[in-house]
């Protein structure tokens, strides 16, 4: 179970800025917060070693990069044996069109977003990892039209105040 770490007014004003630009300078960030250079620093290395921060990333459009088909596809498992679906987590891990892969609640199983090059990009994925599981009941793929709202790590609310006991 993942433990929280207590943060305080400052922690959250500089996770505010570092998730919008985690380049930005030093002693910028600590104008803006209202602490010293040295403080941000201080505070920044402990985020790093807590694990509150856990990457410092580039996001890259792949529009830009390569062109792309992006799809959403609902997988529904036949079986709910721990190994099973262990071995199918393990498949989209391993699988390089796979984006993103949820275990959810409901009818659904998985949530994947996968993004292919063509549609027989698609269909040799979908043959290689869904349809020649046994354990895929079945899975059903909708085309992404356009984004509406897109991937934005500062879009999240962090918790403003210690959570109580959680079991």
């Amino acid at each position: 179970m993942t433990e929280f770490v207590t943060l305080d007014a400052f922690d959250h004003k500089l996770l505010e800025r570092v998730r919008r630009n985690n380049l930005e300078p030093a002693r910028v960030t600590a104008d803006a917060v209202g602490l010293s250079e040295s403080a941000v620093l201080r505070r920044l290395r402990r985020l790093r070693a807590e694990k509150v921060i856990v990457a410092d990333v580039a996001i890259v459009d792949p529009a830009r990069v390569e062109p792309r088909i992006e799809l959403h596809v609902l997988v529904e498992m036949g079986t709910q044996v721990r190994a099973h679906t262990d071995a199918f987590k393990a498949a989209m891990v391993r699988s390089p069109e796979v984006r993103g892969c949820w275990d959810v609640t409901g009818e659904t199983d998985f949530l994947l977003t996968v993004a292919v090059r063509s549609m027989a990009e698609y269909e040799t994925f979908c043959q290689r990892e869904l349809t020649t599981d046994a354990h895929v009941r079945a899975f059903k793929s909708m085309i992404t039209i356009r984004e509406v709202v897109g991937f934005d790590p500062a879009r999240s609310v962090l918790a403003r105040q210690t959570p109580s006991i959680m079991s």
